[in-house]
This record gives structure tokens, sequence and C-alpha cells, in this order.
């Protein structure tokens, strides 16, 4: 069975997601998925909690990743921060990954459980930048405000970027989206 090797982890993610996009979420089971990687259901549960995990098992290290980049961000103008926040994000955890990240969306939006964790990692991601710019000294609205823009302004772009199959990198759809918010506020 090779359960063994110490690739276990990314043998379960990747079985789970042919699984998710064969058959669909609700219909695969850790069984199958286990049966699909050749491990145990043993093997899945010391990596996963359940099934839902192998899309957000990452999703508690958020808060500290984005406070650590935002905290890395020279100290300037909040929306630059933000801009050069987003950009490193992109960069770093997005770039490489476009048909991935398109086969995870797809699967988050077939079930309404995912979707709405999704929400809540998109929540938590919001509250740790309003907290880090509290933590700057911005006032609690200031904060807020651009703390959700923030959130908002990576979710559109990087909705933007899975759905077109041009060349652009996503950095570059995000100062789009920098440069059309400045304009609209502006105008």
């Amino acid at each position: 069975m090779g359960r063994w090797r110490p690739d276990a982890r990314e043998r379960l993610q990747q079985a789970a997601l042919e699984l998710f996009a064969e058959q669909g979420f609700a219909a695969t089971t850790v069984p199958a998925i286990t049966a699909r990687a050749g491990l145990t259901t043993r093997t899945f549960f010391r990596h996963f909690a359940d099934k839902r995990e192998v899309l957000f098992a990452d999703e508690a290290e958020i808060p500290t990743f984005a406070a650590k980049l935002l905290a890395e961000v020279p100290a300037g103008e909040p929306l630059e921060m933000i801009r050069a926040g987003l950009r490193t994000m992109a960069e770093t955890q997005f770039e490489g990954r476009k048909a991935a990240l398109r086969q995870r969306r797809a699967i988050v939006a077939s079930d309404p459980g995912l979707r709405e964790r999704d929400l809540h990692k998109r929540a938590v991601l919001a509250e740790v930048t309003r907290e880090t710019f509290r933590g700057q000294g911005l006032d609690p609205i200031r904060a807020g405000l651009l703390a959700e823009t923030a959130v908002t302004l990576m979710y559109v772009s990087v909705a933007e970027w899975l759905d077109t199959d041009d060349d652009r990198r996503l950095v570059d759809i995000i100062d789009t989206a920098f440069a059309t918010l400045r304009a609209e506020l502006q105008g």
C-alpha cells in the first residue's frame, strides 16, 4: 500500500480533489479518498479532521500569514500598504496555481456548506486586517473600511484572474482593480 511514504498528505489531497471533481463533494467519502490515494482512513484522519479540511486545511494559518504580511509592508499610506500586501500575496500564494485554484473554486461553489466555510475564511481575513490597522493606530471606522476594501479587492481580482484565459498575472489585475477603485473614489 505504500502508506509510509512521506507524501501521504499530498496524495490524500490530490485523490480528494480528483474525486470531488469527478463525483461531487457530497458523494465523495473518506474511504473513497483513501482508496484512491492507496492509504488508510486512519492515515487520512492523522492529516485532516474531515473531508472539508482537504480544501480548508491551511485556513488556520491565514490570520498569522495576513498579519505577518501587513507587518512586513513598509508603513505609509494604508491603501498603498494594502496594494503592496496583496501583490506579495498574489506572487507567493497564487501565481503558478491557476488551474488548481479554479478546480478548488468550482468544488467550493458546488456545496452550500463549503461556500459558508469560504465566507468564514473571508471574514477572518478581514478581521485580522482590521485588527492590524487598529494596532497601527487607525480609528475603528477607517480600519474597518480599509480591511473590507482589501479583502474585496483580493476576491474581485482573484475572480477576474480565474475567470479569464489570458496571460495576465494576478498582480497586474490587482493593480488594475486599485486604479479602478481610486478613479471611482476620486470621480
